[in-house]
């Protein structure tokens, strides 16, 4: 399991970089990184750049945060995410939920 959490306390941003698989290996860690005792950041970037495969667990989580963070005034950014990561993300329908860069 790879999650490395850095919080930007000035931008009140909270990053997050995956490791190789974004699944349910990482639901523990995810969730006390960003859903945990804290109150929601004001903005949030998670990094897939060295993400290979993700399942509907790592789909999930996403929605989780979207939902903890404010919903539809969440500031979200997916960022670094591979062209077949970026197709899974579209069909699902996350391009409409979240910025992905």
């Amino acid at each position: 399991m790879s999650l490395n959490v850095q919080h930007d306390t000035e931008q009140d941003c909270l990053t997050l970089q995956l490791g190789n698989h974004f699944d349910f290996s990482v639901h523990r860690y995810f969730h006390e990184a960003c859903l945990g005792a804290r109150k929601p950041s004001r903005s949030y970037v998670i990094d897939l750049g060295e993400v290979e495969s993700m399942d509907s667990s790592a789909l999930g989580m996403l929605l989780l945060l979207r939902e903890h963070a404010g919903g539809d005034r969440a500031e979200i950014r997916i960022v670094n995410a591979n062209s077949a990561l970026r197709g899974t993300l579209r069909v699902a329908g996350f391009d409409k939920l979240f910025t992905l860069h």
